[in-house]
């Protein structure tokens, strides 16, 4: 691999979130006004290449209240598009970069459901900032959400970052790490029903010679670019027909089956019961599982 003049192979130390993980949950719990299910890390930090002039992706789920989701529609809002149904927002805050980004349960189910990676990445993520017993009970639900579908995900990402990158032009390292790490999650999903976001964990069983050179590079700048990027685009490329082929082999089922709708359904109600019969998220007013 060509080595690029602009790596510096002294900071190559990833920073540790964890050292900011007091800061980073009190963030999350003052910005979302509403009862938190759980706050979890994702972005850089949760793929494995997190540079310490990057910001920290914070995500979340939140319960709005059942008042607001009742008489929405007399204001001409669907529960989707509703006030309140995704809350983000980018800051400093003590010398930190953030994004946060939260969504409403319901709108965090119906994309789970229809096997969005990115929020099944987000409730499995092992980074975890804030988390309830309802957390332990949406992850259940979210693992029965990994189904056939996710291929098109990761599929639809894997392409767009392709487009990204070469629109750009710049031949930056991170750049080159989405394309590794979307496709090879992908084809571990479709293979063994996980979901696994970092890419150095993941190349435990790809074994790219390119993977742990340009996240060395990229922990050192998020703007760290490589002089040489083709031997890094042949190892992408072949990972794609593998994507494919995960998905063609996969024995995942075709859709989420009906017992996990039925968890959904019923995990929901409980949850804007609780919130409307309790006022926060206690799960231990009887509104959990039984």
């Amino acid at each position: 691999m060509t080595r690029s003049p602009v790596y510096d192979p002294i900071a190559t130390r990833p920073r540790d979130w964890r050292e900011h993980q007091a800061d980073l949950a009190d963030f999350a719990s003052a910005t979302v006004p509403y009862p938190l299910l759980f706050a979890t890390i994702s972005g850089a930090d949760l793929y494995g290449f997190p540079s310490a002039d990057g910001d920290y992706d914070i995500r979340a789920t939140h319960v709005l209240p059942l008042r607001k989701m009742i008489v929405a529609p007399l204001h001409g809002a669907s529960w989707y598009r509703m006030s309140g149904a995704t809350v983000e927002k980018s800051q400093e805050h003590i010398a930190l970069l953030i994004d946060l980004v939260s969504h409403d349960i319901g709108k965090a189910l119906h994309l789970a459901l229809k096997g969005n990676g990115y929020v099944l990445e987000q409730i499995l993520s092992p980074l975890v900032l804030v988390t309830t017993a309802w957390h332990e009970e949406l992850r259940e639900i979210a693992q029965g959400c990994i189904t056939r579908r996710v291929y098109y995900h990761y599929r639809g990402f894997f392409t767009g970052q392709q487009k990204l990158y070469n629109k750009a032009g710049d031949k930056r390292v991170k750049g080159l790490l989405y394309q590794y790490r979307v496709a090879m999650t992908g084809i571990v999903a479709l293979e063994t029903g996980e979901i696994e976001a970092n890419v150095l964990r993941l190349n435990e069983r790809f074994h790219l010679p390119g993977v742990e050179e340009l996240v060395a590079r990229k922990v050192s700048g998020e703007r760290t670019c490589v002089e040489n990027d083709a031997p890094y685009l042949r190892e992408i490329a072949s990972l794609e027909p593998r994507l494919d082929e995960a998905y063609e082999r996969s024995a995942l089922p075709d859709r989420t089956p009906s017992e996990v709708w039925a968890a959904a359904e019923d995990f929901l109600f409980r949850c804007r019961l609780a919130v409307r019969q309790v006022g926060n998220l206690s799960y231990t007013e009887g509104m959990g599982k039984e």
